[in-house]
């Protein structure tokens, strides 16, 4: 395998001091309704307001002195491109991030305040990792890709080590740990963390409907592509919209996952509303997509949570207010519906 838990070990001593180890919260409310003991890794109070910064850290505080002078090219949605941005600073070295032009206002205006230059290409007719290429030959900067990285990976997977120790040190054991899936990174790195000393603990993705490619990948059993041409599906998941599985992420996550679920936005709501009036979190959609496979009831065909210790991964908390209000309304209206 391209990722063992050796090179996590590694990366946690890299990261030390440098990301935050975020917390795993309870609730005993909210076990009391769901009749199972939740975990949530709350990742949107990492630097940056997401996972990203631990995968972008651990790749580029390992460039050679000649890669800094050259400098750092990455694509993203948003959430990356604040971890590589974030990361260039505290290393020294400059970087220009190729974003979508309808990027979140709040993922736009963060990248450019940890220094990066911002390239901007059209979801619809432009290919972002040409863009980025393009930009790469012409100034030798290095390509550091948001999940299809080895060392990106080793990053992510460091949450999987704080989510078995920090259980560990509350008394419990994770039955299952939810992911929210991309490109795949993060669940390849949780993966190969959660599986080296709790093996027979399941660990199940999550995606936006429409956008369902790892799901559909593992029942192909080889890399299927989503439609992201004009008139293709639209999610507020805006994290959680990459193209195709990874070439690195697919294998690890086709021997290490367990299962595979796919949300409509509407329950996803109902994780942001969770997650806020239960946890005091602010989550952007593709961040809640987790808790809200569990509190749907999605998780159950998948694997029964009732009496077991299930963990979800709160991804990330870089929200436009108009967004997190609409799904905050959204849910307060299915609630009171109910």
């Amino acid at each position: 395998m391209s990722v063992d838990v050796n090179d996590i070990n590694a990366a946690a001593q890299r990261l030390a001091g440098k990301a935050v180890t975020t917390p795993l919260l309870e609730s005993p409310l909210v076990n009391d309704r769901l009749g199972c003991r939740l975990l949530i890794k709350a990742e949107c109070l990492q630097r940056t307001g997401s996972f990203k910064f631990r995968g972008a850290y651990n790749r580029i505080c390992q460039f050679t002195p000649e890669e800094r002078e050259r400098g750092v090219v990455a694509y993203s949605s948003g959430n990356h491109a604040q971890g590589v941005a974030a990361a260039a600073r505290q290393v020294g070295t400059k970087a220009v991030i190729v974003v979508p032009r309808d990027i979140p206002e709040i993922k736009r205006r963060n990248t450019e305040s940890w220094g990066a230059k911002l390239a901007f290409y059209d979801r619809d007719t432009e290919d972002r990792v040409a863009v980025a290429q393009a930009i790469a030959d012409k100034s030798g900067a290095v390509i550091v890709p948001p999940f299809d990285d080895e060392r990106v990976i080793a990053g992510q997977g460091t949450i999987g080590l704080e989510i078995l120790a920090q259980a560990r040190a509350q008394g419990a054991v994770p039955d299952a740990v939810l992911i929210p899936c991309g490109g795949g990174g993060l669940t390849a790195g949780i993966a190969t963390a959660i599986k080296g000393s709790a093996p027979d603990c399941r660990v199940i993705t999550v995606e936006p409907a429409g956008f369902d490619d790892t799901r559909r990948s593992f029942a192909a059993g080889e890399r299927v592509f989503n439609d992201l041409g004009p008139g293709h599906p639209t999610t507020f998941c805006d994290a959680l919209t990459a193209e195709a599985p990874g070439k690195l992420t697919f294998p690890i996550n086709a021997e290490l996952v367990d299962g595979a679920l796919v949300l409509d936005d509407g329950p996803i709501c109902q994780g942001v509303y969770t997650a806020f009036v239960d946890f005091k979190l602010v989550l952007e959609p593709s961040g809640a997509i987790g808790l809200a496979a569990l509190l749907c009831g999605a998780l159950a065909p998948v694997f029964e949570p009732e009496g077991k210790t299930i963990a979800v991964v709160a991804s990330g908390g870089n929200v436009d207010p108009a967004t997190f209000t609409e799904a905050l309304g959204r849910a307060a209206a299915d609630t009171r519906a109910d």
